[in-house]
């Protein structure tokens, strides 16, 4: 039986998804996968334990007898934004790695900073001041997808060549964590995908196929070293369906893969879930919840905006992927859930029951983190609102449990105008995630946007969709042109969705009433904090 193979590089673990999905996490002293760091809003997560984690799920599906010889094709996702830095020599070792080791002794030499950069950090706002400042606020978004994000690749790339110069001088090569988890499959550099490279705010997302990095950019974030920069991210992008080689033999000879098993590009997380859940048409909306919360649909133009961004779409080279990222997602949720329910879902559901739709006007921002979307700098805080718009210390049990989630789905409808993503012209959302999982989150949910929502069997939906993506990239090379719609790949089988919410009659409406009154205190928030909206209109 021929199998495709995907994997993902999430956060907190390593998932493979073929026939069945294998789950390991290594354990290097992390907290959620994250490297505890006394540096504010400095949040990194150590390479080699993403390596190690390689050891351990490889293996462990070697001893459960997982059919490697049969994979003719495998693809994999990684966390978006997180860079990892190569050593000098690196390449080396890629080439020559003894099948009779594990791969983590092997490539403890490998890296130029042991530490790489991920999504959750927000330590770059100078950075991102100064390289708006050197493109333009409007033109950065309009080239590249987006404003300038302190999470974004491009940001941390900045930050470390001012503060670690010695570091990036002894780097070889750079590249986003999908890239150097298909650099060791393929035994050489792997170039970064054109969907994935929409979030380093150094690509040029709507010119020659999104295959050229951003020039202007470049020397934004290497004054005087755009062309350095350039021959360490490598001469350009490659389209996320293209097939780059085959399997290096360390993964033959060690774990006993077909020598012809193909390794298609790897991408990010979010457009590997937009794969794994089947969106094909404008209308379906994709909810992902986990550590942080995203909001993506499919989009036949770019329309990028002061918030969110614009990828190229990982599924079709000729249209767009918009996307909204909230990073407090389950870790917000989880507190008020340990707070106040004592840990228990059970008693969140109750309490939600408890609570009509609207929340009596109650509303509340649960930033325990700087947030991403809308941006507050590296500030964050608590802050709540009573029916009569009064800021109030604290909510009554039942309040505190709908406001935290009612705020966020609001949110969400609020900021996906801003990147083409119209609300009246949403059908139907497709909820993944770990809270996916909650009925009476799902619930919300609809009732918010007035759709049925939808979920899958398939819980982790990044590592399906690189296993779906191997498979599209592998029949892609034997189609006419070198593609094939996703559409058509997909028409031999089908993706079991199951309804999980119906809106409630009327709730809808009481959301439209309630969301200017949303927009309005949020905009007294950002303000407290030093982010109004004449500061986030800076060109």
């Amino acid at each position: 039986m021929a199998l495709y193979l995907g994997f993902d590089s999430s956060t907190q673990s390593l998932k493979a998804t073929a026939v069945r999905a294998a789950d390991l996490q290594a354990h290097f002293k992390t907290s959620g996968g994250m490297t505890p760091s006394d540096v504010p809003a400095r949040v990194t997560s150590p390479v080699l334990m993403w390596i190690e984690a390689w050891d351990l799920l490889l293996s462990k599906m070697k001893s459960d007898s997982f059919p490697f010889a049969e994979v003719v094709a495998t693809s994999g996702s990684g966390q978006q934004h997180g860079s990892v830095y190569w050593a000098q020599g690196a390449s080396r070792m890629l080439m020559e790695l003894d099948p009779g080791q594990a791969l983590a002794p092997q490539l403890n030499g490998a890296f130029a900073r042991l530490e790489s950069p991920i999504w959750a950090d927000s330590s770059t706002g100078a950075q991102c001041a100064r390289i708006e400042a050197a493109v333009g606020r409007q033109t950065l978004a309009k080239a590249t997808g987006s404003r300038a994000y302190e999470r974004f690749t491009g940001m941390q790339i900045a930050k470390l060549i001012e503060e670690e110069p010695v570091m990036y001088e002894k780097c070889e090569h750079i590249s986003l964590v999908s890239s150097a988890m298909c650099s060791l499959f393929l035994g050489a550099y792997a170039p970064v995908d054109t969907s994935d490279g929409s979030g380093t705010n150094l690509n040029n997302l709507q010119e020659l196929g999104g295959l050229t990095w951003y020039d202007p950019a470049l020397a934004a974030a290497a004054p005087g070293g755009a062309a350095g920069l350039r021959a360490r991210l490598g001469p350009g992008l490659c389209e996320s369906h293209r097939a780059l080689g085959s399997v290096a033999p360390y993964f033959v000879k060690r774990y006993g893969f077909s020598p012809t098993c193909l390794v298609v590009a790897w991408s990010g997380d979010n457009p590997c879930s937009l794969a794994g859940l089947g969106l094909q048409a404008p209308g379906d909306v994709a909810v992902s919840m986990g550590t942080s919360d995203t909001m993506f649909a499919m989009m036949a133009s770019a329309s990028p905006g002061e918030d969110g961004m614009v990828l190229r779409n990982p599924v079709d080279p000729n249209s767009y992927m918009g996307m909204l990222v909230f990073k407090n997602g389950s870790l917000a949720r989880e507190q008020v859930l340990k707070t106040v329910c004592g840990g228990q879902w059970e008693t969140w559901a109750k309490m939600l029951a408890e609570t009509q739709p609207g929340n009596g006007g109650s509303i509340g921002f649960y930033f325990h983190s700087p947030e991403i979307t809308p941006t507050t700098g590296d500030q964050s805080g608590i802050f709540r609102f009573d029916g009569e718009e009064k800021e109030v210390g604290s909510f009554a049990p039942s309040t505190e449990v709908r406001a935290v989630v009612e705020g966020k789905f609001l949110a969400m409808r609020a900021f996906a105008q801003g990147i083409g993503m119209d609300p009246a012209e949403v059908k139907r959302i497709i909820a993944t995630g770990g809270a996916s999982s909650n009925k009476a989150i799902l619930q919300v949910l609809a009732d918010v946007f007035g759709v049925p929502v939808f979920t899958l069997d398939q819980s982790d939906s990044a590592s399906l969709g690189a296993a779906l993506r191997a498979g599209h990239g592998l029949r892609c090379l034997s189609s006419e042109g070198g593609f094939l719609s996703f559409a058509k790949f997909l028409s031999g089988g089908s993706i079991d969705y199951k309804l999980a919410a119906q809106p409630a009659p009327g709730a809808k409406e009481v959301y439209t009433q309630l969301l200017p009154r949303f927009l309005k205190l949020q905009e007294k928030v950002l303000s407290s904090l030093g982010h109004g909206s004449a500061k986030r209109q800076r060109t």
